[in-house]
């Protein structure tokens, strides 16, 4: 074994205290919740410590990377690291973890049962944080499957209304792609001997031939566009976001869906270059789509909870569109996107948590409208959290959007009438979304006063939330802080530089 201890501390440490609560007595339950805020504490400090460690002035460079032996019988070898582009979805992963620990000592969902809780929701942190971490195939794939159990109990468990069909949906979909997925890794092993990403990534798929990579590329894109979701494949989630509890749909949207399109410019564009090309303009297509129908449907939603989670299926079609450029524009403001989408739509589910905890309901229909009126605090970071996701300049959600849609006009592939095309239908999707944001703040918010009595922001959702509107403002008006990190790499992935498929130990 050599390497840093990094990120084999980081895995454990969440997966240690899993593990404590599966053999502890029910006596647990009287400190299970604490004990998961300590635990996602000190997994959160962890990664602000590697965050400090990284050499951000050379990013594409893979550190803190650590190597053990694995399946000897198959060579295979177990290896982690961490670089530009994966970094921050560590970071961003650490973080909701935590806040969503936090959020649960004062809310945990019916039925209670918090050592169950917190053991699943330690073990779902696990395969969140390994996936990120992994440089090899078979281990990607194997964290990828982490989190299906974890999260199907969240939802059945302590979800609301038609759980087990949400959960069993959940599970159906991503296990059928996981599938499909798995077969491209296969397809890849057998064709280069190897499941190890830094080998591959510097290969650029020279030992396959470009039919090979196509296939190979094909099943590994369907079983990642599932995950995040891509249009038509994305049936599964407005259901599951709708049913899960808070601190389920904030992992959900915030860290699960980036599971797919980081897996799309960590494995599909280095390995499979001549599959990328091909299905670049399809994917593109598949995410202005996306774009368009999540606006639409949102329209439609009376649940908000369902409309946030629609409106979820067009912000990662504008991250779609930007993978689907090929140009390092497209590509940083695919992964901005990504870090965009998770601290707003966390705050948006945050925030509908908290409002279905005061009225009881999340139907705009029959919700009372004075939310300004009688709960200003909590209306303010609504209203805040709506005009991020929206896009407005100078706050993180509109370098997400802005950033695609530029890498759109000179994409890096033949089919530029296609894209700008594309590119226009996609900027409708920025009006859409104003619209139907703006829609839920008059229904839910700016309505006459009434005698309801709501409470107001307690200081535990304060400090589960400001930690969030702090992110999105500053990423907003600093947008180098994280382009600064993922650029290099994103470069490195596109151009075939040597760095990108480096392992350093500290």
């Amino acid at each position: 074994m050599t390497g840093s201890w990094w990120l084999p501390a980081l895995l454990c440490l969440p997966l240690a205290g899993s593990l404590v609560l599966l053999v502890a007595g029910r006596r647990a339950d009287r400190w299970a919740l604490p004990f998961g805020v300590a635990v996602t504490g000190l997994g959160l400090l962890l990664s602000l410590l590697m965050l400090a460690r990284f050499d951000s002035g050379d990013s594409s460079v893979v550190q803190l990377g650590f190597v053990a032996p694995w399946i000897a019988q198959l060579d295979l070898t177990l290896r982690l690291g961490v670089d530009g582009l994966s970094l921050p979805l560590v970071v961003l992963t650490s973080l909701l973890c935590f806040l969503c620990a936090l959020y649960s000592l004062r809310n945990l969902p019916e039925p209670g049962r918090p050592r169950a809780y917190v053991g699943l929701f330690l073990l779902l942190q696990v395969g969140l944080l390994g996936a990120f971490a992994s440089l090899d195939l078979l281990l990607f794939f194997v964290f990828f499957e982490v989190v299906l159990a974890p999260m199907w109990f969240l939802i059945d468990t302590w979800g609301s209304g038609e759980k087990r069909s949400a959960a069993n949906v959940f599970i159906l979909y991503t296990v059928l792609g996981s599938v499909v997925m798995l077969l491209g890794f296969l397809l890849v092993w057998a064709s280069t001997g190897t499941t190890d990403m830094v080998l591959l990534a510097g290969q650029r798929g020279e030992q396959m031939s470009g039919g090979v990579q196509l296939a190979a590329a094909l099943l590994i894109g369907v079983g990642l566009a599932v995950k995040t979701p891509v249009w038509p494949l994305h049936t599964w989630l407005p259901d599951a976001h709708t049913a899960a509890p808070t601190a389920g749909s904030v992992l959900l949207a915030g860290v699960m869906l980036k599971m797919g399109t980081y897996g799309l410019v960590r494995i599909v564009l280095p390995q499979l270059p001549e599959g990328a090309r091909v299905l670049a303009p399809y994917l593109a297509a598949l995410g202005v789509v996306g774009i368009v129908y999540g606006a639409w449907a949102s329209f439609a939603q009376h649940d908000l909870k369902r409309l946030i989670a629609f409106s979820s299926v067009g912000h990662m079609g504008f991250v779609v569109l930007g993978i689907a450029t090929l140009t390092a524009v497209g590509v940083n403001g695919a992964m901005f996107g990504n870090i965009a989408h998770g601290l707003i739509t966390g705050l948006l589910f945050f925030v509908a948590g908290s409002v279905k905890l005061r009225y009881g309901t999340l139907d705009l229909r029959t919700m009372p409208r004075s939310l300004y009126a009688r709960a200003p605090r909590l209306g303010f970071v609504l209203g805040f959290a709506a005009v991020a996701s929206l896009g407005l300049p100078g706050l993180a959600g509109f370098w997400g959007e802005f950033l695609p849609m530029l890498g759109a006009f000179h994409p890096g592939v033949p089919e530029r009438a296609l894209y700008r095309v594309l590119l226009v239908v996609a900027a409708t999707g920025t009006v859409f979304a104003a619209a139907y944001f703006l829609r839920v703040l008059r229904r839910v918010a700016q309505g006459p006063d009434t005698d309801d009595r709501v409470r107001d922001v307690t200081g535990l959702e304060a400090a589960s939330w400001l930690p969030l509107v702090f992110l999105v403002v500053l990423l907003g008006v600093l947008p180098t802080l994280l382009l600064g990190l993922t650029g290099p790499t994103v470069e490195s992935i596109l151009s075939g530089v040597g760095e990108v498929v480096t392992v350093v130990a500290p």
